[in-house]
């Protein structure tokens, strides 16, 4: 029935898009399509009386609230993604203020962790890696800023508006913050084949991932259909599309983007300048040496591009357009050779020579500065930008009209007013309140991130072919309170967890469940598995072995025996870096980390609004097999018994209270005794039959779900 529906829409809306003149018509339903319309409030409405209306619609009962321990594992998982100690669970217990959980609330808020899970998030959406991707996937040296950057946003609370106006023009309308300069990496994460030949192929396809994530990330729209034609369902004209796109016409990759205040700089200059004055003469003669190999080198690589690229390197630059110095400064990177790659090629004297000349040199490595710290962003080349055209089936060969940079026609025809920079005006309109999408599709965001499923189902697809919204009057009125507070998350958050549906019962309503089985009502908290991220930290965190140091280069924890990666995957000297973070694991596009993969970890190549919650064969032989989770069992087991004296039941306390921040059942406490003994003669020993145990409790549900 919903795809004959379907069906039938797209047919009405093909007619509706019939040309009058040169204008393109929008349906009446696309006209008052509830994502285009203005945010509106319910005046005097809360989470709670909104969504009782609703359940009074259709008869069902909201459940009652949670258990204490429920609510505060609940809480501390989804804002933290770690489970609550022993020492947070009593004190919540002890506690019997009626803003208890209020109190609750704040803390975790306020705790670093939180910024560490929800950049989790957001770094999903922004497909962020460590690695370009494609064949070679070479490491992103630098890039690892930008998920430090996301990190501490979402620990400062910094409003959404200014978080969204930073990463499409942070360098342009914040030129003096550098942690601005590192957010522009946002739309450095497209994955790229970096010696591509076919570089106006290459910059293209890159235009066109970053106008699809900024259409479904921050609009909550699906661009991609319009690169080719007018959108069969959405108020999205083909060239709206190019519109769009024209705001990045002049963007390119900018990998060495120094992150050093003026003073700091001018410095770092002036001392760069002193080591290249005294070691000019030195590094003149090095150059003359490598000038053969360099040439050498540089006829061969460019023999492989299109004739149109070499002669575009070749030309003089003053008579370059701009399209052609985009060319020159993408295939520059290709043709340019590091002196040791030159140096390797050099042979008898001229290598005794070379030699010489890089020992004399490394003399004056007592005034040569250090390497500054670098961001991998983008910038806009001051060359000017090449024009945008429409493109006939979405090829950089068939250009058709030429158009300005602009928004959605359905909200805003005219051209976009770029004179203080193109990016500048797309960051404006996004954070601008009265952008009728931006805010509602974070709060959305936030819900099902809380929830496990949006108040609209499709949290990067608000258009026609969409999960419209469940509760309408909800999202709205939440969103108006979102931008009212400031943009605050933080405010968010609390608004949500305070509700009565944050903090009802998981259990099964049989009666309620007739009536609405998907519980798009949220009469329920839904039970929903956590993340591989949040399963692997919340098994180190219970081990006490989680190492809580923040930010910095990623790391690299061992792989099961027989995983190779292209690209390389450094051991990590330290164990205890190991035990980092699971948000600062590398991401190499190519190969996933195991544990990761097997919990549904999404392909880093693309956006990702809603992660895959499979339960597969995979999990439960990660879980069994993994030769970390048997050595984070041990670490577990040897903390439950690390006490002298414990009985057997004080353990197993100690060992539920750890995992499940609850005691055991008499039937429970009965199984385990059971198991310790069975498992003593068949394991050899205490030690391993507790770490079988621990590890056993690690793969329950119990564990690994939020309820």
């Amino acid at each position: 029935m919903r795809l004959f529906a379907a069906l039938l829409l797209a047919g009405a809306l093909a007619a509706a898009f019939a040309e009058t003149g040169q204008k393109k018509e929008f349906s009446p339903i696309q006209k008052k399509w509830w994502a285009f319309q203005p945010v509106k409030a319910t005046p005097g409405a809360t989470i709670d009386s909104l969504l009782l209306a609703k359940m009074a619609e259709k008869g069902v009962t909201p459940n009652p609230k949670a258990d204490k321990v429920t609510l505060l594992r609940r809480a501390t998982l989804v804002l933290t993604g770690l489970p609550p100690t022993p020492e947070q669970t009593q004190a919540f217990l002890n506690d019997s203020a009626p803003n208890a959980f209020e109190k609750v609330i704040d803390q975790l808020l306020a705790s670093p962790q939180y910024g560490e899970r929800w950049a989790r998030h957001w770094l999903d959406l922004a497909r962020y890696a460590d690695s370009e991707g494609f064949k070679s996937d070479e490491t992103r040296p630098n890039v690892w800023r930008y998920r430090d950057y996301v990190i501490k946003s979402f620990n400062a609370d910094k409003p959404y508006d200014r978080f969204v106006k930073e990463q499409i023009a942070g360098d342009e309308l914040y030129p003096n913050d550098l942690d601005a300069k590192v957010a522009v990496g946002f739309n450095r994460h497209f994955p790229d084949e970096s010696n591509a030949a076919n570089i106006r192929q290459r910059r293209q396809e890159l235009l066109f991932d970053i106008t699809d994530v900024t259409g479904s990330v921050f609009m909550g729209l699906t661009y991609g259909c319009a690169k080719c034609h007018d959108h069969k369902f959405d108020p999205i004209l083909h060239k709206d599309y190019y519109r769009l796109q024209a705001f990045y016409a002049n963007t390119v990759i900018d990998d060495e983007r120094i992150l050093m205040p003026g003073p700091e700089l001018d410095a770092y200059k002036a001392q760069k300048a002193e080591w290249e004055s005294k070691t000019a003469a030195i590094r003149a003669e090095m150059q003359t040496l490598l000038e053969g190999p360099r040439k050498r080198k540089f006829d061969d690589r460019l023999s492989r591009f299109p004739e149109e690229i070499q002669e575009t390197i070749m030309m003089d630059p003053a008579k370059r357009s701009p399209l052609q110095w985009h060319m020159f400064v993408k295939a520059k990177a290709q043709v340019t050779f590091s002196d040791a790659e030159c140096a390797a090629s050099l042979k008898g004297a001229e290598s005794k020579r070379f030699a010489e000349l890089k020992k004399d040199l490394a003399g004056f490595d007592t005034i040569k500065p250090a390497e500054p710290p670098m961001a991998q962003s983008l910038s806009d080349l001051t060359t000017g930008a090449p024009k945008t055209h429409v493109l006939k089936g979405g090829s950089y060969e068939a250009p058709m009209d030429e158009v300005a940079p602009g928004f959605l026609s359905i909200l805003d025809p005219s051209d976009a007013d770029v004179s203080h920079g193109r990016r500048t005006a797309l960051a404006n309109w996004l954070g601008s309140p009265t952008n009728p999408l931006t805010a509602r599709v974070m709060v959305n965001r936030v819900w099902h991130h809380h929830f496990g499923r949006g108040i609209a189902g499709s949290p990067s697809d608000f258009g026609l072919m969409g999960e419209r919204p469940t509760n309408m009057p909800l999202l709205d009125t939440l969103t108006a309170n979102f931008v009212a507070n400031g943009w605050s998350l933080k405010k968010l958050h609390k608004q949500i967890m305070l509700s009565d549906a944050w903090q009802a019962s998981s259990a099964h309503n049989a009666a309620s469940a007739a009536k609405d089985p998907e519980n798009k009502l949220n009469w329920k908290y839904p039970r929903h598995r956590l993340e591989g991220e949040a399963v692997r930290d919340s098994m180190l965190a219970v081990a006490g072995r989680l190492n809580t140091k923040m930010y910095g280069t990623p790391v690299f924890p061992p792989l099961p025996a027989g995983v190779v990666t292209r690209g390389g995957w450094k051991k990590e000297e330290n164990q205890s870096d190991s035990d980092r973070r699971s948000v600062y694991v590398f991401v190499r596009r190519n190969t996933r980390y195991p544990m990761f993969e097997a919990f549904d970890m999404p392909d880093t190549h693309e956006s990702c609004a809603r992660r895959n919650m499979t339960i597969n064969p995979a999990q439960s032989l990660e879980l069994m097999n993994s030769r970390l989770v048997s050595d984070w069992s041990r670490s577990f087991a040897a903390r439950v018994r690390n006490d002298g004296g414990q009985s057997v039941d004080g353990m197993l306390d100690r060992a539920f209270k750890l995992a499940f921040q609850r005691t055991p059942t008499e039937a429970e406490r009965a199984s385990a005794r059971d198991f310790l003994a069975r498992q003593q003669k068949l394991a050899g020993g205490e030690d391993q039959a507790w770490a079988d145990l621990c590890q056993t409790l690690f793969s329950t549900n119990e564990f690994l779900y939020v309820n």
